[in-house]
C-alpha cells in the first residue's frame, strides 16, 4: 500500500476516535434528565455507547483486521453526534429559537 494511503487511514483511524471522545465528553457534561426529556435513552447508556465505541476506535484502526469493529464504534458515534446531541441541546435550550 502506498505511503500516503497509509497516512489517510491513519488519519480517518485518529479522527474518528477524536470524535468519539469528543460525544463522550459532552454526554458526560449533559444532565441526567435531558436525555429523558429529549426522549432518548439514559445518560449512563450513552456514556456506555460512546465510550465502547470509542475504546473500540482506539484499539481497532480504520484499515486494519479490526475494521468491522471500528466501523461499529464510528456508527455509534456518529448517532450520538447527529441525533442525541441536537436534541439535547434543544431541550436544554428550551426549544428552536428562532
Amino acid at each position: 500500500m502506498p505511503l500516503i494511503a497509509q497516512w489517510i487511514m491513519l488519519v480517518i483511524s485518529w479522527a474518528g476516535t477524536l470524535a468519539g471522545l469528543g460525544a463522550f465528553i459532552h454526554a458526560l457534561l449533559q444532565r441526567s434528565d435531558a436525555f429523558t426529556a429529549a426522549d432518548r435513552k439514559t445518560k449512563p447508556i450513552w456514556l456506555g455507547i460512546t465510550g465502547a465505541g470509542t475504546v473500540a476506535m482506539g484499539l481497532f484502526g480504520f484499515g486494519g483486521a479490526g475494521t468491522l469493529f471500528w466501523l461499529a464504534g464510528i456508527v455509534a458515534v456518529l448517532v450520538y453526534l447527529v441525533d442525541v446531541r441536537p436534541k439535547l441541546i434543544e431541550v436544554q435550550r428550551g426549544g428552536k429559537n428562532w
